[in-house]
């Protein structure tokens, strides 16, 4: 069975929308898009090349497979490009239909949670959800996350869409890895515990 991996930069009040470009996020007014650039540096950097060397499988919701699949296919000398490009991509939308014009991107069935749960008993390498704030809260809620790698930006923004917001299950989390880089962002990996929350 493969793991289904979270990686997704977050403030500190637990903003996720829009951290990688001024017109990535607008909606509801956002209007502090590309909050994570500044706080990139060669700690960053060598974390996350190590991520994309490893094999795996994208898990996208159609929002940020639509803003990647404008973005990376037009890159140029940058090393994530190609990379990303190879990968398979499962793409979770009810108004896109195949085929998709990224390469290697594939549509899931129209149940996302049920279909990402089939791909986890597939054969094959681990499954990682960049983004996909929609998506990934009805994957928490179906209890098939199982590993959380957030980048803890040194931020409060107070506004825009936070990563962990809704009617979410209660999870207690173990810290597996921590990492701190020169700019403040804390490099967190968390599991799922055995014991869960206790929300006493």
């Amino acid at each position: 069975m493969r793991k289904l991996n979270v990686l997704n930069n977050v403030t500190l009040d637990g903003v996720m929308q829009a951290p990688g470009r001024p017109d990535e996020d607008t909606r509801g007014g956002f209007a502090h898009g590309g909050w994570a650039a500044k706080y990139s540096d060669p700690v960053l950097g060598e974390f996350l090349g190590r991520g994309m060397a490893t094999e795996t499988e994208l898990v996208l919701g159609r929002r940020t497979y639509e803003d990647f699949a404008s973005f990376w296919p037009g890159q140029r000398g940058n090393p994530f490009t190609e990379r990303l490009n190879n990968l398979t991509k499962h793409v979770a939308s009810r108004t896109l239909t195949e085929p998709l014009a990224w390469v290697n991107s594939r549509l899931l069935d129209p149940d996302a949670v049920t279909a990402v749960a089939s791909l986890k008993d597939e054969p094959g390498p681990d499954l990682l959800v960049m983004g996909s704030g929609n998506l990934l809260r009805s994957l928490i809620a179906g209890g098939l996350v199982d590993e959380y790698t957030l980048l803890i930006h040194p931020l409060i923004l107070g506004a825009g869409t936070r990563l962990f917001s809704g009617d979410l299950p209660s999870v207690g989390l173990e810290l597996v890895e921590s990492l701190t880089t020169t700019t403040g962002v804390i490099i967190a990996v968390y599991r799922p515990g055995a014991q869960g929350a206790d929300p006493a």
